[in-house]
Order: C-alpha cells, then sequence, then structure tokens
C-alpha cells in the first residue's frame, strides 16, 4: 500500500539493489526476499512480522522495497534474474499478474487455510495484506449538517463550498454513480455500459464549478485544514493520522466507501516456495497484523485481528464490521479494461474545467 501511489500503467524504478547495479545471485545464493512500500509502513512490518518470522522460523530474510508497477514484475520474470519472493502488490497487479503467469498459485491450507480471511481478500495468487478505503471526509468541527452520503458530496445547496475528488476516472466514477442512485450491487454493471459512464459524468457536470482536484495523498487534508474545500475524497488513514498528528477533527463517511486490497504474492520460478508461503502464513496471522494497527489504521485482513485490536482503535478500521459491511469493493479487472479509454476522457474533461 503505498502512501504516495503511481500509476499501475506505468512502469516503475526498479528495486534499490538493482538500480545500484548488484549482480542477480543464483538461488542457492541468496536468502529469502520479502518486497513492500518502505518507510514508516515496512519499519512497523520488520518489527513485527519481518524479524519475527525470522526468530521463529530459523529462515533468513532480506527485506527490500518496491514503487509498484506491473512493468517492474515483467521485467523481472521474463529477463530471468528475478530475485524477489514475496511481494506486496496492488489490486491490479495482482489480477494482471495473475492472469500472466507472473505469480505463483497460493496454497491457502499453507497459509492458514480460506477460513482465516475476511470474505473477498483471498485469490488463486494471492492473498490480502492489508485493506484501506477512498472515503468521504469533511470537517467535523463546523457548525451545521454533517455529510452522510454520496449524494451529500453532490449536493451543493445542501452543503455550499468546494469539494474535491482524486484527479482520475478510478473511484470517482464509482461515487458518481452511487449518488445518482445506481444500487452498489449494480455499480460495475452500469458503468460498464456507455450510458452507464456518460450518467457518471453528467454526475459530476453538476458540481464541476465546485470541484478542485488532489494528486498526492497529503493534499486533501491539507485543503480541509485550510477551508479551501468542505469535503473530499481520500484515503481512510490519512484521516486518521491528521487527527492525531495535527489535532484536526476531520470525518469519516464509511457507508458506500470503495476499498481496495494489497496482497502477497510469490513470484514465478521462485526457489523458496515452502518458505515464501511460510513467510505469508506468519505476516497474516491475527497476532502480526494486530500489531502494525497502532502504526498505520489500514485493516487487517484475517478475521480474529479484530478481537486482538484495543478498542480505540476499531473506529478508525476498514476491516472493523461494522465499516466493512457497509463499504463496496472495487473492482480490478473492470479497471484494467478500461482505464485506458476512462482516463482519457476524464483528463479530456477535467482539462476543460
Amino acid at each position: 500500500m503505498k502512501m504516495s501511489k503511481t500509476s499501475w500503467i506505468a512502469a516503475s524504478a526498479l528495486a534499490i539493489s538493482v538500480a545500484m547495479g548488484a549482480a542477480p545471485t543464483t538461488a542457492w545464493a541468496r536468502d529469502l526476499t520479502v518486497v513492500s512500500w518502505g518507510g514508516e509502513y515496512q519499519d512497523a512490518q520488520r518489527k513485527f512480522m519481518f524479524g519475527p518470522f525470522t526468530a521463529e522460523s530459523g529462515i533468513a530474510l532480506v527485506d527490500e522495497y518496491w514503487e509498484g508497477g506491473i512493468g517492474n514484475i515483467r521485467t523481472r520474470i521474463r529477463s530471468g534474474n528475478n530475485t524477489w519472493d514475496v511481494v506486496q502488490v496492488e489490486a491490479e497487479e495482482l489480477a494482471i499478474g495473475c492472469e500472466e503467469g507472473l505469480f505463483e498459485k497460493i496454497d491457502l491450507d499453507k497459509v492458514g487455510g480460506a477460513d482465516r480471511f475476511l470474505p473477498g481478500t483471498t485469490h488463486e495468487c494471492g492473498v490480502g495484506a492489508v485493506i484501506y478505503n477512498v472515503v468521504l471526509a469533511y470537517d467535523a468541527s463546523k457548525d451545521g449538517p454533517k455529510p452522510e452520503s454520496w449524494a451529500d458530496f453532490f449536493d451543493t445547496q445542501k452543503f455550499p463550498g468546494k469539494r474535491s475528488v482524486r484527479n482520475g476516472p478510478k473511484w470517482n466514477l464509482e461515487i458518481a454513480l452511487l449518488a445518482d442512485g445506481v444500487p452498489e450491487d449494480q455499480l460495475y454493471e452500469v458503468l460498464s455500459t456507455p450510458e452507464g459512464v456518460d450518467r457518471a459524468f453528467a454526475k459530476f457536470d453538476s458540481i464541476k464549478d465546485d470541484l478542485l482536484f488532489w494528486k498526492s495523498g497529503a493534499q486533501p487534508t491539507q485543503m480541509l485544514a485550510a477551508g479551501d474545500v468542505v469535503m473530499s475524497t481520500t484515503f481512510n488513514s490519512r484521516i486518521t493520522a491528521s487527527n492525531e498528528n495535527d489535532g484536526t477533527n476531520f470525518g469519516i463517511v464509511w457507508q458506500d466507501s470503495i476499498y481496495t486490497m494489497d496482497s502477497w504474492v510469490i513470484m514465478k520460478g521462485t526457489p523458496f516456495p515452502e518458505e515464501s508461503h511460510k513467510l505469508i502464513e506468519f505476516a497474516t496471522r491475527a497476532d502480526a497484523q494486530a500489531a502494525i494497527v497502532p502504526l498505520n489504521r489500514s485493516g487487517p485482513t484475517n478475521k480474529d485481528s479484530v478481537s486482538l485490536i484495543d478498542a480505540k482503535f476499531m473506529g478508525d478500521l476498514p476491516s472493523n464490521p461494522a465499516n466493512f459491511e457497509v463499504a463496496i469493493p472495487d473492482d480490478p479487472e473492470f479497471w484494467i479494461d478500461n482505464f485506458d479509454d476512462l482516463n482519457e476522457r476524464w483528463a479530456a474533461w477535467a482539462g476543460n474545467n
């Protein structure tokens, strides 16, 4: 889960070891290697997952970081010079990589069994690592009514003022249709039609004079704090971090928020298939996932983690049953098939605003 996400269609930077010119090592001359997103998030993983895994199993482990991008995965596998074994990937990377045969199939029995995980968090090529949501956020310290739905986001009479969304089609077209009354179980069916796409853009036309765009994950909270907008889409963990670190009082609307997930995958042809499964099993244990929550409020995928998490954190978590049950899963397959066309249309539309 990247705090600053790059497009999944873009080629990403190579891992640090490769960028520095390190020569590929033979399978029998290297250690099991896990790759995540770096920063404080990976520091927490190192403390509560990677280090304890080695201590318990005796399996030596190297951790590296990356910036995402299916092109990186393709290059490593197709060149025959891959030195990664277990990688944390985003939803589109999981779907594309599995379809292209870049990942090993996961044996769920070796990672704790299907019953360990929340519904929808396992895949033939991956196991859920963390859940995060795209939510509606607002400044709860302001007087007056508080938004409760995406319909409120588009209601500039009841909630006058600017609002902001990420500058791109993904998740925005979904919230437009939800605000326009499309049932959640028909969301991607409707969005898959030309009429549905037109309907979503028409909904945004209705607020185009009151719309601002954000690009980096830090911007929505900055806009809210400055009073530039009255509400914004954002990632749930950003709101929690702002409230805790900056003393803000921002609220989250969990109803019909859109959740997505990073997954652990095993690279095709790894010389460590058993060790890779053991690492994923350890990293998805309830206690390991729960231990990270105070440092990062993205949600665990192990359904038993909830009982181990301090109650004061529960309201902030995507996998809190009260939040999870009212959220909607995004559809990576839809975006794999339609991103380019919809992104082109969005760019033209946004450029005319």
